[in-house]
C-alpha cells in the first residue's frame, strides 16, 4: 500500500521568525532575537528554544570560530543532513535484506528437488499450493514418458484451473508422453470439463470416466507420484518409494480397464448417465455410507447427492436408509 505524500504545513510562527532573522542577520543571539520577536508581537521567552530547534533540523548552524555568529541553510540541505544518515542505514538494511533472500532463495532447488533425495519412508510433504504447483510443474518438464491422473470431481474444477492444466499438458504432449486421465461420471455434464477433454483429446489425452474413483492422483513416469494430504487442506504427499508408486500405479490401471471412454452426457444420453449415478448412490446407500462419503466417492457436491439421495428413498418408498437398501435389493437394483 503506497503511503499518500504529506500535505504542506505553515511552521510554527516562533520559527518561522526566528529563521528569517537568522537569514537576515547571520547571527545566533538569543538576545537580540528577543527583542526582535517583541517587536513584532511574538513571546521574546520563545527566542532560546526557537534557535535550538531550528539548530536540531540543520536550518541553522554555528561559527566554530565565533558560536554567536551563523548562518541558515535552505531546506534542501538541511533534508540532506538530516536524511543522509538515515537513506545510508536504509540502504544497508535492504543490501541485508536482499543478501538474505538470495542467500534463503539459493536453496530453493534443493527442496523443490527433495523428492528425488533418498528419504527414510519415500515420502515429502508439500504444505502449500504454490508449492505443489511449482512441483507439478518440475515433474511436468522432467517427465519422458508417461502420465497417469485420477481427478475425482472432475464436474466442479474451475475454468482457471483447466487452463493451467492445459498448459502443463501441451508441452507433455508435444513431448509424445502418453497421458491417460481418469474423471467421475459427472465431469461429463461439465461445460469446461468437456471443452477441456476435448482440446486435450485431439492432442492425443486419453480420458475415462467411472461412477466412483479411488482418490485423487498424479504420477509421473511411474516413478513419482502425488497424492493430497488427508486433512483436506491444499497441500500435497510426493511419493517416490518404488513399492510404494507401483501400488499406486496398479490402483489406477484397475480402475482404467472397466472405465468408460469420456462421452459428454448428451452423447450418452442424460437420462441413462442419470440414471447409472443414482444406481451408484443407491449401492453406497445400501452400504451404509455417509451422505459426505457418497458424494466424494461419486464426484458431487454434498447438496447435490443429498437430492439425489432424496429422489431415491422417494421413488423407492422408504423412510430409512435401511428400507431403501432392502428395497432396492428385492427389485435387483443392486445387481451388478
Amino acid at each position: 500500500m503506497s503511503v499518500p505524500p504529506l500535505a504542506l504545513a505553515a511552521p510554527d510562527p516562533v520559527d518561522a521568525a526566528a529563521y528569517a532573522w537568522v537569514l537576515a542577520h547571520g547571527r545566533l543571539d538569543p538576545d537580540a532575537l528577543a527583542e526582535h520577536l517583541a517587536s513584532i508581537g511574538l513571546a521574546p521567552a520563545a527566542a532560546a528554544p526557537a534557535l535550538a530547534r531550528l539548530a536540531g533540523w540543520g536550518l541553522v548552524h554555528s561559527d566554530p570560530q565565533d558560536p554567536a555568529r551563523g548562518r541558515a541553510v535552505g531546506p534542501s540541505v538541511a533534508v540532506d543532513l538530516l536524511t543522509g544518515p538515515i537513506e545510508a542505514q536504509i540502504a544497508s538494511c535492504q543490501q541485508q535484506l536482499a543478501e538474505g533472500k538470495a542467500r534463503l532463495a539459493s536453496f530453493l532447488p534443493y527442496y523443490l528437488d527433495g523428492d528425488r533425495q533418498p528419504s527414510g519412508d519415500g515420502c515429502r510433504i508439500i504444505a502449500t499450493l504454490p508449492e505443489v504447483r511449482a512441483a507439478l510443474d518440475r515433474a511436468s518438464d522432467e517427465c519422458r514418458s508417461e502420465v497417469l491422473a485420477s481427478q475425482p470431481g472432475g464436474g466442479a474444477r474451475v475454468p482457471e484451473a483447466m487452463q493451467e492444466a492445459l498448459r502443463r499438458d501441451r508441452a507433455l504432449l508435444a513431448r509424445g508422453v502418453r497421458m491417460r486421465t481418469l474423471y467421475h461420471h459427472t465431469a461429463r455434464f461439465n461445460g469446461p470439463s468437456q471443452a477441456y477433454v476435448e482440446a486435450a483429446a485431439e492432442l492425443g489425452a486419453e480420458y475415462r470416466t467411472l461412477h466412483e474413483l479411488f482418490g485423487r492422483l498424479i504420477v509421473f513416469d511411474r516413478r513419482r507420484a502425488f497424492v493430497p494430504l488427508r486433512d483436506g487442506s491444499m497441500g500435497a504427499v510426493v511419493v517416490t518409494e518404488e513399492s510404494l508408486v507401483a501400488y499406486l500405479c496398479e490402483i489406477f490401471d484397475q480402475a482404467w480397464a472397466v472405465a468408460r471412454p469420456f462421452v459428454t452426457a448428451a452423447e450418452e444420453g442424460l437420462g441413462q448417465v442419470a440414471q447409472e449415478i443414482d444406481r451408484t448412490i443407491l449401492r453406497l446407500l445400501a452400504g451404509g455410507l455417509k451422505d459426505e462419503t457418497i458424494a466424494r466417492r461419486v464426484g458431487l457436491s454434498l447438496r447435490t447427492a443429498r437430492r439425489h439421495i432424496a429422489d431415491i428413498m422417494e421413488q423407492l418408498g422408504a423412510e430409512s436408509r435401511f428400507q431403501a437398501g432392502v428395497a432396492a435389493a428385492r427389485a435387483g437394483l443392486l445387481d451388478d
